[in-house]
């Protein structure tokens, strides 16, 4: 039934190719896409059970992965194509020791109007003002319980206190706009909805409960600790009865606002993937490669494009291509990917 919805939606239009169809970056469904997410290292300092085994994976060298000049031109090439929001991602983004001139080159990039960061948090500390006086206008801190030992368990290292620290960093040295990611997991985290929820009384930050994708080798998400959607948002509107919904982003299943609380709540359907009609998102990984879906795995490089003397306007036409054959939705890459198991830091979160 979600398939036939999106079908009904966006298959209704007649196509040409991408490049004369319209202006941008579009698909053969009707979708625009303005949002590009960059991976900036595979690397991470921590081990969380849904992402990475506790001995860790086998990451690429670093001379297969972007340099600072390829990713910012990569960036000034999409702003051309109506690109107007990146994310840095990782791995763990804080890991990169010029994540700060990234940050830097893209503010100074004309079009370029968002500029955002998702880190574990536990770096965040010595560089939030940096990154703000870079140009950062909003970080999301994941951040999946608030009790020291349950943090130990899932990301199996003792880091809670510096994530926290890195969290009150953001917000005193005055991001513009600061959420937090949480995993739901059912009978881990599934007792602290009402103490995130609390997190939104007396700032105006974001909790975004996110469901367990399935991007990890020992499959977590087949242990009975899948928290649905539509599950969490009834589980929010039985502790706050007198929650009213708010508006937020084109990913966020329901978004609500507890009366006198400064903040939002926020539901993502990552895996139940009922927003994939309105995604306007670009993912370039680590190493340079196009995903023009989450759940895909038909990678264009722009890497290779760039290491072997290509131009902006062989670039501009890779990302045209790459996105012009994203599928309908998610259900669509999962069968054609045929159930990924590859590693969220692989990806880019």
């Amino acid at each position: 039934m979600r398939m036939e919805k999106v079908e009904q939606k966006y298959t209704n239009r007649s196509v040409t190719h991408p490049v004369t169809q319209d202006p941008g970056i579009t698909d053969q469904h009707g979708r625009s896409f303005n949002y590009l997410r960059i991976a900036v290292n595979e690397k991470c300092n921590l081990r969380c059970i849904y992402c990475m085994p506790e001995k860790g994976i086998s990451f690429e060298p670093q001379d297969k992965l972007l340099t600072r000049k390829e990713v910012i031109r990569v960036i000034q090439v999409v702003a051309k194509l109506g690109v107007n929001k990146i994310r840095f991602t990782g791995g763990e983004p804080l890991l990169r020791k010029d994540l700060v001139e990234l940050v830097s080159g893209a503010a100074e990039t004309p079009g370029i109007d968002s500029i955002n960061l998702t880190t574990n948090g536990i770096l965040l500390a010595n560089s939030a003002k940096s990154l703000k006086d870079g140009g950062l206008t909003g970080v999301n801190v994941s951040i999946d319980t608030l009790e020291k030992e349950k943090y130990t368990e899932i990301t199996r290292r003792d880091y809670i206190d510096k994530a926290c620290i890195g969290l009150e960093a953001a917000k005193g040295v005055g991001i513009p706009s600061i959420k937090v990611n949480v995993v739901a997991l059912r009978g881990f985290n599934d007792h602290e909805l009402s103490s995130f929820v609390q997190l939104t009384k007396d700032y105006p930050l974001t909790v975004r409960f996110i469901e367990l994708m399935p991007f990890d080798a020992q499959q977590i998400w087949k242990t009975g600790k899948f928290f649905r959607a539509e599950n969490i948002k009834a589980e929010l509107i039985k502790l706050f009865p007198e929650i009213k919904t708010a508006s937020g982003s084109a990913t966020e299943f329901t978004t609500f606002n507890v009366p006198g609380y400064k903040g939002k709540v926020a539901v993502i359907p990552s895996y139940s993937r009922d927003l994939c009609g309105a995604c306007n998102r670009i993912r370039l990984t680590a190493t340079g490669q196009i995903r023009n879906c989450l759940y895909a795995k038909n990678n264009f490089s722009v890497r290779d494009t760039i290491r072997s003397g290509g131009s902006d306007k062989d670039i501009a036409g890779l990302f045209l291509q790459a996105m012009w054959q994203k599928p309908i939705d998610g259900w669509v890459a999962q069968e054609t990917a045929n159930n990924p198991t590859q590693s969220m830091t692989k990806i880019g979160g």
